[in-house]
């Protein structure tokens, strides 16, 4: 630890704050071990996963539980003022368990019990921080999935103010934050309007009962579906390689080229070509989503399609504007799900039973007409939604920039005369080296002290060493 240099190359501090790493003023440890024989037991018990931890809140409305002996349970709980750290996927994501009664954890997370030298809502609001800015990804390990094990954890460097200095910090940023936070709520509300109007346009443009001048098909009717080729590894590679579209690119009204794959298609190349005008929907995705259309207007250019994408080409009397129109109202009135079939846990629509949907087709010039109507009401939805998403960006950047002041001392005004955070971790540091280690009960001595206890389903847990814990305070 130090005051200036940091720890792990960090940059310098304030005055009166110190480096530290994590596992120097707070102790740590990881949950349970989960395994598919404890799913069902004699003592089922609630637990937390990494999905229950959100950055700053903590969902218990989709526990699972797990058979743990209620002599194991002491070592596997959280309790009030602990933070709960996300060991895997978005690593370091925490929240504070804030309930006065105990519950267990999974291995997926850590528990992080803080010592005198910091307040634990302050390690909470630094964790995302440094999150923010990469400094945890330094600790991470995986190649796909990231992990933060509990030695990488310990080694977090910490600026460590002093201790006053931290309960200004968190009561600045909780007023601030706050304020932020209720700014985005009501943005986020302001969205899920906007996506229920765009629903209603889409759905009201293609009316149920439609009028005598229109004629009621079907898909089958209003045009001809393809199947696209199925993938194999044999065409892999070949000497006819070339890009196709499959369900990761064809979002509602719109086409991702981000992740374009290619594919040999020696001798069927003409088959399988998309042409602009055509339209594609996703034949296999989650229930909501099958059916989900997009139009080809010709990016990228010279593509084909396998068959997780059906193609629908147009009949003379049909616009492919309008079809997709059709399209979209089916998807979002869920026309679409009444026809699927779900096999491990995907749901498909084959061309087979889309053929079968109903397809009105208003005369040419009416298609034309609510064509432009309804996309003059969807480019001013798009645009007022482009502002919220403006507004929740500049958000996130206040965010980010009320944490930086935060952690780099230029928040609040600092106090000389508080003890410096060097003096007070230098003294823990002390306690700690001439406390003995604590040895863990033996499983047997454990179960008599649970037996002891009225059938509950946390038992209270082993208390920590001196000066190794510190509940949060009341402010």
């Amino acid at each position: 630890m130090s005051e200036s240099g940091g720890v792990d190359g960090e940059r310098e501090l304030p005055a009166g704050w110190a480096w530290a790493e994590l596992g120097e003023v707070a102790d740590t440890a990881l949950g349970k071990m989960l395994d598919k024989k404890q799913s069902t037991g004699q003592n089922p018990t609630p637990y937390l996963r990494n999905v229950n931890v959100q950055w700053g809140c903590i969902d218990t409305g989709d526990l699972l539980t797990m058979d743990i002996e209620p002599e194991d349970l002491y070592r596997f709980t959280v309790s009030k003022g602990d933070l709960v750290v996300c060991e895997g996927g978005e690593i370091g994501r925490c929240a504070i368990w804030n309930r006065d009664e105990p519950i267990a954890y999974q291995k997926a997370l850590h528990r992080v019990r803080v010592s005198e030298a910091l307040e634990t809502r302050y390690l909470r609001y630094y964790l995302e921080y440094a999150a923010s800015t990469g400094k945890l990804a330094r600790f991470a390990t995986g190649s796909t999935i990231k992990h933060l094990p509990q030695q990488r954890l310990r080694e977090v460097p910490v600026p460590v103010p002093p201790l006053g200095e931290q309960y200004r910090i968190v009561e600045t940023l909780e007023e601030q934050l706050s304020r932020i936070d209720s700014g985005v709520d009501t943005l986020r509300q302001a969205r899920r309007r906007l996506e229920g109007l765009r629903k209603r346009a889409l759905i009201s443009v293609v009316p149920e009962e439609v009028p005598e001048s229109w004629q009621m098909t079907t898909v089958e009717g209003a045009g001809t579906l393809e199947l696209g080729r199925a993938r194999h590894p044999d065409w892999h590679h070949g000497p006819d390689m070339r890009p196709y579209l499959r369900v990761a690119n064809v979002f509602e009204d719109r086409i991702d080229t981000t992740d374009v794959m290619e594919m040999d298609f020696s001798g069927i190349w003409e088959k399988y070509r998309l042409e602009p005008g055509d339209v594609l929907l996703n034949e296999g995705q989650s229930p909501h989503l099958v059916g989900r259309p997009a139009l080809y207007r010709g990016i990228p250019k010279d593509v084909a399609f396998t068959n997780s994408l059906i193609r629908f080409k147009a009949g003379g009397n049909v616009l492919p504007e309008w079809a997709l129109l059709v399209f979209r109202r089916h998807l979002h009135a869920k026309r679409f799900m009444r026809e699927v079939r779900i096999t491990t846990n995907i749901a498909h629509l084959s061309a087979k039973r889309l053929k079968k949907v109903e397809f009105p087709i208003p005369p040419l010039d009416v298609q034309k007409e609510l064509v432009q109507r309804c996309e003059e009401s969807l480019s001013g939805i798009e645009a007022m939604d482009q502002q919220i998403g403006s507004s929740l960006k500049r958000a996130d950047a206040l965010r980010w920039a009320l944490l930086r002041r935060a952690f780099t001392g230029r928040l609040v005004p600092q106090d000389p005369v508080e003890e410096p955070a060097a003096a007070l971790l230098a003294r823990i540091a002390a306690e700690r080296a001439a406390t003995p280690k604590r040895r863990r009960p033996r499983k047997a001595a454990a179960k008599t002290v649970a037996q002891r206890s009225v059938h509950a389903a946390a038992p209270e847990p082993t208390p920590a060493p001196t000066l190794a814990v510190q509940q949060e305070f009341d402010l």
